[in-house]
């Protein structure tokens, strides 16, 4: 009868550890006082000052001078490891030859790099195409392409406009991409929900991106079709496009935030059997 109870008080705790966890990742910028997490989780103050003091002790939370408590970047350290097992590379290459062998069109994962977009894999279609990015490794201006504007469109406001800032004197030689056109393909891409474009600068291809997500609704990345243009008609852009919507909402439900590859995309790419392009 002790042992049970011993165990049961042991889950207890446990639960009420990972409660105070995920109640300061929720806080995490702001950060978080004992009176607050108390009161939030319906504990003593006495019990969640206990917990705490034991989080520090395992460093896995810090408290400033203010007595706020955040998450420490041992825990951020820890996740990061978690998110090295499935890279999104990996857990993309599925839909990559999935959305290619349905449309015999290139298939394409960008994802962003800065102020650039990365071509983090590519499936060959049976039509030769020409994209900006080129192979995998390649590298384009954020609001550069079908992928790369989608993107861009779904960064945070403040950082949207640092790359607008940044990037419109990098494109100002492709003599379509000015702020009025791009802020206007933004706006028309969150109102869709994707990208396309039937011709624009490659003469004879087009193209289609939808946003990949990461489980905290951040945009990482874009899946994207490359083709010819005769072949992403009024009639079969909705089929092309739903199956890449399906495709990148599953995707967005298992990347991790923490995952490397996110913050070094050419480092998963040097790791893979593809090396990128000169």
């Amino acid at each position: 009868m002790s042992e049970l109870t011993d165990d049961a008080h042991q889950r207890s705790a446990m639960h009420r550890t990972f409660q105070i966890l995920r109640a300061l990742g929720e806080q995490q910028r702001e950060g978080a006082r004992v009176t607050y997490l108390a009161k939030k989780l319906g504990l003593t103050q006495a019990t969640t000052h206990r917990l705490l003091q034991g989080l520090m002790q395992e460093g896995m939370v810090e408290q400033d001078k203010s007595k706020i408590y955040r998450l420490s970047l041992d825990l951020f350290c820890l996740a990061a490891q978690a998110g090295a097992v499935n890279d999104l590379r990996s857990l993309a290459r599925p839909a990559l030859l999935r959305l290619n062998a349905s449309l015999s069109d290139t298939v394409l994962l960008l994802v962003r790099s800065g102020f650039d977009a990365v071509c983090l894999d590519r499936v060959e279609g049976q039509y030769p195409v020409r994209t900006f990015t080129g192979d995998v490794g390649g590298r384009v201006a954020l609001g550069v392409g079908q992928g790369a504007l989608v993107i861009l469109a779904y960064l945070p406001q403040a950082e949207q406009e640092e790359v607008l800032h940044y990037n419109l004197p990098r494109i100002r030689h492709y003599n379509v991409y000015d702020e009025v056109y791009l802020r206007t393909e933004i706006k028309k891409t969150l109102a869709l929900g994707y990208n396309a474009k039937n011709s624009g600068l490659l003469q004879g291809m087009a193209g289609i991106a939808v946003p990949v997500f990461d489980r905290n609704h951040n945009v990482v990345a874009a899946l994207s079709i490359g083709t010819h243009d005769s072949r992403l008609s009024e009639e079969r852009l909705p089929i092309v496009r739903d199956m890449l919507t399906r495709e990148a909402q599953q995707l967005s439900c298992l990347v991790n935030p923490f995952d490397p590859t996110l913050r070094f995309p050419m480092h998963s790419i040097t790791a893979g059997t593809v090396q990128p392009i000169a």
